[in-house]
């Protein structure tokens, strides 16, 4: 299946709920520049390319099966962003509604990161809990007799049951949607040695689309999405920000890599 966009700027760029009338299915992954990305399925994006997998090495046996280089992981990060009960369990203050859906393949994405040696880095929001760090137009939850969302301590604050930080893992806590934005996370990843990055979590529009963009300004190797581990309010508006995030401002397509069945980091 190709996915095909019109060579013309899309509108409504900066809207957080931005629709696009072009869909992609559920477990695609998208590369904004040259790395393996990981998916379960495969997927062509119209055209002939070259394999992108010159990083990988092919697994003997049945299947498409593909593993990254020991090496390459060390430089790897894995972001998992925003996966508190806040944002996933039903009728939190700030549910995400497909949030829970991809709990189990953020957890497999985060097992299998490990297991190859990623940095794995988890994005939380964690705000006072009169809302002095809060944006504006959501300061209203925050104060006396209000829910307060993802308050400090608090527990919906907390990651999601079947998420742990383990020993090795790093907490990064954010106020904004990017993961960068008036944090330390790109001097962090600078002096880990990191040129090449992962994001899963919720939710797509916004805090996974702007951490993505900031990451591809910051001149990062990769940057790679794993689609069927991050979510939104709705598959439309999912799959509109995925592909947001594919095509450059002028309709043109950024680099973007093969996928192969079963990938395994």
């Amino acid at each position: 299946m190709a996915i095909k966009c019109p060579s013309v700027l899309l509108p409504n760029r900066c809207s957080p709920t931005y629709l696009c009338s072009r869909s992609i299915p559920s477990g695609l992954s998208l590369n904004l520049h040259k790395s393996l990305s990981l998916s379960h399925q495969r997927l062509g994006f119209g055209g002939k390319r070259s394999s992108p997998l010159s990083t990988a090495k092919r697994v003997s046996g049945g299947g498409s099966r593909w593993v990254m280089e020991g090496s390459k992981w060390k430089r790897t990060a894995l972001l998992v962003v925003d996966m508190q009960n806040d944002f996933i369990l039903p009728g939190g203050p700030m549910q995400v509604v497909g949030g829970a859906a991809v709990v189990p393949s953020v957890r497999k994405a985060v097992e299998i990161g490990r297991k190859r040696g990623a940095l794995i880095i988890w994005v939380v929001r964690e705000h006072d809990p009169f809302g002095r760090d809060v944006e504006v137009f959501r300061r209203h939850l925050y104060g006396d007799g209000k829910e307060k969302p993802v308050s400090k301590g608090s527990k919906g604050a907390e990651l999601v049951e079947g998420l742990t930080i383990e020993e090795g893992d790093y907490k990064l806590v954010k106020t904004r949607f990017s993961a960068f934005f008036a944090t330390h996370l790109d001097g962090l990843l600078k002096n880990a040695g990191i040129t090449d990055l992962v994001v899963v979590g919720v939710q797509t529009p916004n805090c996974i689309r702007q951490t993505v963009f900031d990451a591809v300004a910051l001149d990062y190797k990769s940057v790679t999405v794993i689609v069927d581990a991050t979510a939104a309010a709705t598959p439309e508006i999912h799959n509109g920000s995925c592909v947001d995030m594919v095509f450059g401002e002028d309709g043109s397509r950024w680099a973007l890599s093969e996928h192969a069945n079963n990938v395994e980091l």
